[in-house]
């Protein structure tokens, strides 16, 4: 599958999930939304969570994005780069995320308590980089 293929697929859609590497080789999967710009892709973390724990160490990644049906599929490996962690509610790192989230769902009905959640929970922006896709996209 040409990677321009899987992009257009993976950006016509909001859900999946993201693959990284544990310590010990094996796989960690988590459910995930993304808000795709141009041909990367942003998905909000925690950085107290594994899968950060895992970019940080080992930037290889993977996004599982399924179709309408069970056989429709795309996968796009890359690499992930990581924003520092939201500290301030005036932040880069958080005023990011509020464009991440208009991006994504549009406004937030209140942004001061959204603001206030994303330095409470230690939210990072991840940054997919895809170089490969492949899949299956049917009809």
């Amino acid at each position: 599958m040409e990677l321009t293929q899987g992009l257009a697929f993976a950006k016509a859609r909001q859900r999946g999930v993201l693959t990284t590497i544990r310590r010990d080789g094996r796989p960690q999967l988590s459910n995930i939304m993304y808000v795709p710009r141009g041909d990367d892709f942003f998905i909000s973390v925690t950085d107290s969570r594994a899968k950060t724990k895992n970019m940080r160490r080992d930037p290889r990644a993977a996004l599982y994005v399924p179709g309408e049906d069970f056989w429709s599929y795309v996968v796009l490996d890359g690499t992930v780069e990581l924003s520092g962690i939201a500290t301030r509610v005036d932040d880069d790192v958080t005023a990011q995320l509020v464009d991440y989230y208009r991006a994504g769902a549009g406004e937030h009905p209140d942004w001061d308590d959204f603001r206030q959640t994303m330095v409470r929970e230690g939210r990072v922006l991840a940054t997919l980089k895809p170089t490969t896709a492949y899949g299956m996209i049917q009809g």
